[in-house]
Protein backbone atom coordinates (compact mmCIF):
# COMPACT_ATOMS: atom_id res chain seq x y z
CA UNK A 1 0.00 0.00 0.00
CA UNK A 2 2.79 2.42 0.92
CA UNK A 3 4.54 1.80 -2.40
CA UNK A 4 1.33 2.52 -4.32
CA UNK A 5 0.77 5.69 -2.32
CA UNK A 6 4.33 6.89 -2.94
CA UNK A 7 3.93 6.09 -6.63
CA UNK A 8 0.74 8.16 -6.76
CA UNK A 9 2.49 11.07 -5.03
CA UNK A 10 5.35 10.88 -7.50
CA UNK A 11 2.97 10.87 -10.48
CA UNK A 12 1.03 13.78 -8.98
CA UNK A 13 4.23 15.79 -8.51
CA UNK A 14 5.28 15.08 -12.09
CA UNK A 15 1.90 16.25 -13.31
CA UNK A 16 2.14 19.45 -11.26
CA UNK A 17 5.63 20.11 -12.63
CA UNK A 18 4.39 19.75 -16.20
CA UNK A 19 1.46 22.09 -15.57
CA UNK A 20 3.71 24.71 -13.98
CA UNK A 21 6.10 24.49 -16.92
CA UNK A 22 3.40 25.65 -19.36
CA UNK A 23 1.82 28.28 -17.12
CA UNK A 24 2.88 31.93 -17.64
CA UNK A 25 5.86 32.73 -15.43
CA UNK A 26 6.60 36.09 -13.80
CA UNK A 27 9.16 38.13 -15.72
CA UNK A 28 12.60 37.56 -14.24
CA UNK A 29 15.38 40.16 -14.22
CA UNK A 30 18.39 39.33 -16.41
CA UNK A 31 22.01 39.85 -15.46
CA UNK A 32 22.16 43.57 -16.14
CA UNK A 33 25.97 43.53 -16.31
CA UNK A 34 26.07 41.42 -19.48
CA UNK A 35 24.95 44.12 -21.94
CA UNK A 36 23.81 47.71 -22.42
CA UNK A 37 20.83 46.68 -24.56
CA UNK A 38 18.18 44.02 -24.03
CA UNK A 39 15.37 42.59 -26.14
CA UNK A 40 12.04 41.44 -24.73
CA UNK A 41 11.04 38.10 -26.23
CA UNK A 42 7.76 36.26 -25.75
CA UNK A 43 8.15 32.49 -25.57
CA UNK A 44 5.73 29.91 -26.93
CA UNK A 45 5.07 28.84 -23.33
CA UNK A 46 3.43 32.22 -22.72
CA UNK A 47 6.06 33.98 -20.63
CA UNK A 48 8.59 36.59 -21.69
CA UNK A 49 12.29 37.05 -21.06
CA UNK A 50 14.70 39.94 -21.25
CA UNK A 51 17.57 38.75 -23.43
CA UNK A 52 20.89 40.63 -23.61
CA UNK A 53 21.88 41.93 -27.05
CA UNK A 54 25.42 40.61 -27.36
CA UNK A 55 26.47 42.69 -30.34
CA UNK A 56 24.96 46.17 -30.26
CA UNK A 57 25.34 48.13 -33.49
CA UNK A 58 27.84 50.93 -32.92
CA UNK A 59 26.51 54.27 -34.16
CA UNK A 60 28.04 57.52 -32.94
CA UNK A 61 26.25 60.84 -32.78
CA UNK A 62 29.03 62.28 -34.94
CA UNK A 63 28.16 59.71 -37.65
CA UNK A 64 24.71 61.20 -38.19
CA UNK A 65 24.72 64.16 -40.57
CA UNK A 66 22.12 66.66 -41.79
CA UNK A 67 19.76 66.08 -38.86
CA UNK A 68 21.33 68.55 -36.42
CA UNK A 69 18.07 70.06 -35.02
CA UNK A 70 16.64 66.60 -34.37
CA UNK A 71 19.91 65.39 -32.90
CA UNK A 72 20.08 68.36 -30.52
CA UNK A 73 16.56 67.73 -29.19
CA UNK A 74 17.02 63.98 -28.65
CA UNK A 75 20.49 64.34 -27.13
CA UNK A 76 19.36 67.08 -24.75
CA UNK A 77 16.33 65.09 -23.59
CA UNK A 78 18.41 61.93 -23.12
CA UNK A 79 21.12 63.76 -21.17
CA UNK A 80 18.50 65.27 -18.86
CA UNK A 81 17.09 61.78 -18.32
CA UNK A 82 20.51 60.31 -17.50
CA UNK A 83 21.20 63.15 -15.06
CA UNK A 84 17.90 62.55 -13.25
CA UNK A 85 16.35 65.79 -14.46
CA UNK A 86 12.99 66.28 -16.14
CA UNK A 87 12.73 64.48 -19.49
CA UNK A 88 9.97 63.38 -21.83
CA UNK A 89 8.87 60.29 -23.68
CA UNK A 90 9.78 60.80 -27.33
CA UNK A 91 7.99 60.12 -30.62
CA UNK A 92 10.21 60.33 -33.70
CA UNK A 93 8.19 60.49 -36.92
CA UNK A 94 8.77 61.14 -40.58
CA UNK A 95 10.45 59.89 -43.71
CA UNK A 96 11.93 56.41 -43.72
CA UNK A 97 15.68 55.95 -43.52
CA UNK A 98 16.39 59.42 -42.15
CA UNK A 99 18.09 58.33 -38.93
CA UNK A 100 15.29 57.98 -36.39
CA UNK A 101 16.36 54.60 -35.00
CA UNK A 102 20.07 55.32 -35.49
CA UNK A 103 19.77 58.46 -33.37
CA UNK A 104 18.38 56.47 -30.43
CA UNK A 105 21.14 53.86 -30.76
CA UNK A 106 23.75 56.63 -30.93
CA UNK A 107 22.43 58.14 -27.68
CA UNK A 108 22.72 54.71 -26.06
CA UNK A 109 26.39 54.53 -27.06
CA UNK A 110 26.97 58.09 -25.87
CA UNK A 111 25.52 57.61 -22.37
CA UNK A 112 25.89 53.88 -21.65
CA UNK A 113 28.90 54.57 -19.44
CA UNK A 114 26.67 56.83 -17.33
CA UNK A 115 24.07 54.13 -16.74
CA UNK A 116 21.79 54.37 -19.76
CA UNK A 117 20.30 51.07 -20.92
CA UNK A 118 17.89 50.17 -23.71
CA UNK A 119 15.11 47.56 -23.87
CA UNK A 120 13.66 46.86 -27.31
CA UNK A 121 10.02 45.80 -27.26
CA UNK A 122 8.04 44.71 -30.31
CA UNK A 123 4.62 46.25 -30.86
CA UNK A 124 2.93 42.88 -30.33
CA UNK A 125 4.47 42.61 -26.85
CA UNK A 126 3.56 46.07 -25.56
CA UNK A 127 0.74 44.51 -23.58
CA UNK A 128 3.50 43.21 -21.24
CA UNK A 129 5.01 46.67 -20.80
CA UNK A 130 3.77 47.05 -17.19
CA UNK A 131 5.66 43.86 -16.24
CA UNK A 132 8.85 45.16 -17.85
CA UNK A 133 8.54 48.46 -16.01
CA UNK A 134 8.04 46.64 -12.69
CA UNK A 135 11.24 44.64 -13.21
CA UNK A 136 13.43 47.72 -13.81
CA UNK A 137 11.70 50.19 -11.50
CA UNK A 138 14.09 49.65 -8.57
CA UNK A 139 17.27 49.57 -10.67
CA UNK A 140 19.79 52.45 -10.48
CA UNK A 141 20.18 52.56 -14.27
CA UNK A 142 18.06 54.62 -16.62
CA UNK A 143 16.08 52.60 -19.18
CA UNK A 144 14.81 53.60 -22.60
CA UNK A 145 12.01 51.31 -23.79
CA UNK A 146 12.53 51.37 -27.55
CA UNK A 147 9.64 50.65 -29.95
CA UNK A 148 10.77 50.77 -33.57
CA UNK A 149 8.46 51.40 -36.52
CA UNK A 150 5.45 51.71 -34.26
CA UNK A 151 1.91 51.84 -35.63
CA UNK A 152 -1.38 50.30 -34.62
CA UNK A 153 -4.47 48.96 -36.29
CA UNK A 154 -7.89 49.37 -34.74
CA UNK A 155 -8.39 47.38 -31.53
CA UNK A 156 -4.83 46.14 -30.98
CA UNK A 157 -4.26 45.44 -27.24
CA UNK A 158 -0.78 47.02 -27.14
CA UNK A 159 -2.33 50.42 -27.93
CA UNK A 160 -4.09 50.77 -24.60
CA UNK A 161 -1.15 49.31 -22.66
CA UNK A 162 1.22 51.91 -24.12
CA UNK A 163 -1.30 54.67 -23.59
CA UNK A 164 -1.61 53.74 -19.92
CA UNK A 165 2.15 53.59 -19.33
CA UNK A 166 2.80 56.94 -21.01
CA UNK A 167 0.24 58.85 -18.99
CA UNK A 168 -3.01 57.87 -17.40
CA UNK A 169 -2.33 54.86 -15.22
CA UNK A 170 -3.23 54.94 -11.53
CA UNK A 171 0.40 54.05 -10.78
CA UNK A 172 2.94 56.86 -10.67
CA UNK A 173 5.26 57.14 -13.66
CA UNK A 174 8.55 55.32 -13.00
CA UNK A 175 11.33 57.96 -13.03
CA UNK A 176 13.99 55.66 -14.50
CA UNK A 177 11.98 54.62 -17.58
CA UNK A 178 11.18 56.55 -20.76
CA UNK A 179 9.59 55.35 -23.99
CA UNK A 180 11.26 56.28 -27.29
CA UNK A 181 9.23 55.25 -30.35
CA UNK A 182 9.76 55.71 -34.08
CA UNK A 183 6.95 55.74 -36.61
CA UNK A 184 6.03 56.82 -40.12
CA UNK A 185 2.62 57.87 -38.76
CA UNK A 186 2.28 61.03 -36.70
CA UNK A 187 -0.77 59.72 -34.83
CA UNK A 188 0.25 56.01 -34.86
CA UNK A 189 -3.14 54.88 -36.21
CA UNK A 190 -4.49 54.70 -39.79
CA UNK A 191 -6.47 57.74 -40.85
CA UNK A 192 -9.44 57.65 -43.19
CA UNK A 193 -11.18 60.31 -45.25
CA UNK A 194 -14.57 59.53 -43.69
CA UNK A 195 -13.26 60.57 -40.29
CA UNK A 196 -13.07 64.17 -41.48
CA UNK A 197 -16.87 64.14 -41.57
CA UNK A 198 -16.93 63.88 -37.78
CA UNK A 199 -15.63 67.43 -37.37
CA UNK A 200 -18.19 69.90 -36.02
CA UNK A 201 -18.45 73.63 -36.68
CA UNK A 202 -19.75 76.26 -34.27
CA UNK A 203 -21.67 79.38 -35.29
CA UNK A 204 -18.59 81.56 -34.96
CA UNK A 205 -16.58 79.30 -37.29
CA UNK A 206 -14.61 77.19 -34.79
CA UNK A 207 -13.77 73.65 -35.88
CA UNK A 208 -13.83 70.77 -33.36
CA UNK A 209 -12.61 67.23 -34.09
CA UNK A 210 -14.97 64.34 -33.50
CA UNK A 211 -14.47 61.52 -31.01
CA UNK A 212 -12.67 59.26 -33.51
CA UNK A 213 -10.11 61.95 -34.31
CA UNK A 214 -9.66 62.79 -30.62
CA UNK A 215 -8.97 59.14 -29.81
CA UNK A 216 -6.33 58.86 -32.51
CA UNK A 217 -4.58 62.02 -31.38
CA UNK A 218 -4.71 61.06 -27.69
CA UNK A 219 -1.89 58.50 -27.86
CA UNK A 220 0.65 60.62 -29.71
CA UNK A 221 -0.16 63.57 -27.43
CA UNK A 222 1.10 61.55 -24.47
CA UNK A 223 4.61 61.71 -25.86
CA UNK A 224 6.02 64.89 -24.40
CA UNK A 225 8.52 65.43 -27.21
CA UNK A 226 7.74 65.12 -30.92
CA UNK A 227 10.66 65.13 -33.34
CA UNK A 228 9.98 65.18 -37.09
CA UNK A 229 12.33 63.97 -39.84
CA UNK A 230 12.16 65.00 -43.49
CA UNK A 231 13.44 63.61 -46.82
CA UNK A 232 16.96 64.69 -47.72
CA UNK A 233 17.80 66.95 -50.62
CA UNK A 234 20.37 65.78 -53.17
CA UNK A 235 23.11 67.87 -51.55
CA UNK A 236 22.28 66.54 -48.09
CA UNK A 237 22.28 62.99 -49.42
CA UNK A 238 25.74 63.46 -50.97
CA UNK A 239 27.10 64.91 -47.71
CA UNK A 240 25.90 61.80 -45.88
CA UNK A 241 27.43 59.56 -48.55
CA UNK A 242 30.74 61.38 -48.20
CA UNK A 243 30.68 61.01 -44.42
CA UNK A 244 30.12 57.25 -44.60
CA UNK A 245 32.72 56.76 -47.34
CA UNK A 246 35.21 58.67 -45.23
CA UNK A 247 34.41 56.46 -42.23
CA UNK A 248 35.15 53.44 -44.42
CA UNK A 249 38.59 54.85 -45.22
CA UNK A 250 38.15 56.22 -48.76
CA UNK A 251 40.26 59.21 -49.80
CA UNK A 252 38.77 62.58 -50.72
CA UNK A 253 39.54 61.86 -54.38
CA UNK A 254 37.68 58.55 -54.28
CA UNK A 255 34.75 60.19 -52.50
CA UNK A 256 34.48 62.88 -55.18
CA UNK A 257 34.69 60.25 -57.92
CA UNK A 258 31.88 58.26 -56.30
CA UNK A 259 29.32 61.11 -56.45
CA UNK A 260 27.80 60.10 -59.82
CA UNK A 261 27.58 56.47 -58.68
CA UNK A 262 25.86 57.58 -55.46
CA UNK A 263 23.25 59.52 -57.43
CA UNK A 264 22.53 56.56 -59.72
CA UNK A 265 22.27 54.30 -56.65
CA UNK A 266 19.65 56.61 -55.09
CA UNK A 267 17.76 56.94 -58.39
CA UNK A 268 17.51 53.17 -58.76
CA UNK A 269 16.10 52.86 -55.25
CA UNK A 270 13.77 55.83 -55.48
CA UNK A 271 15.09 57.35 -52.27
CA UNK A 272 17.83 59.67 -51.02
CA UNK A 273 17.59 58.56 -47.41
CA UNK A 274 20.42 58.16 -44.94
CA UNK A 275 19.90 54.41 -45.07
CA UNK A 276 20.39 54.37 -48.84
CA UNK A 277 23.53 56.51 -48.44
CA UNK A 278 24.96 54.03 -45.92
CA UNK A 279 24.11 51.06 -48.14
CA UNK A 280 25.85 52.71 -51.09
CA UNK A 281 28.90 53.50 -48.97
CA UNK A 282 29.20 49.88 -47.87
CA UNK A 283 28.92 48.64 -51.44
CA UNK A 284 31.28 51.26 -52.81
CA UNK A 285 33.98 50.74 -50.18
CA UNK A 286 33.78 46.99 -50.69
CA UNK A 287 34.05 47.22 -54.47
CA UNK A 288 36.93 49.72 -54.27
CA UNK A 289 38.88 47.37 -52.00
CA UNK A 290 38.36 44.50 -54.46
CA UNK A 291 39.23 46.63 -57.49
CA UNK A 292 35.73 46.51 -59.00
CA UNK A 293 33.32 49.23 -60.04
CA UNK A 294 30.52 50.02 -57.55
CA UNK A 295 27.47 50.32 -59.81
Amino acid sequence: MNEKFEHLLLRAQQLIDRIEAVLPQPLAAPDWTTAIAFRYRKRSTGYGTLEPVRHVGVVRLSDLKEIEPQKDKIQRNTLQFVEGKGANNVLLTGARGTGKSSLIKACLQEYAARGLRLIEVDKADLIDLPDIVDVVSERPEKFIVFCDDLSFEEGEPGYKALKSILDGSVAETTPNVLVYATSNRRHLLPEYMKENLSYTHTEDGEVHPGEVIEEKISLSERFGLWVSFYPFTQDEYLIIVAQWLSSFGLSSGDIAAARPEALVWALERGSRSGRVAYQFARDCSGSRSSGQTSV
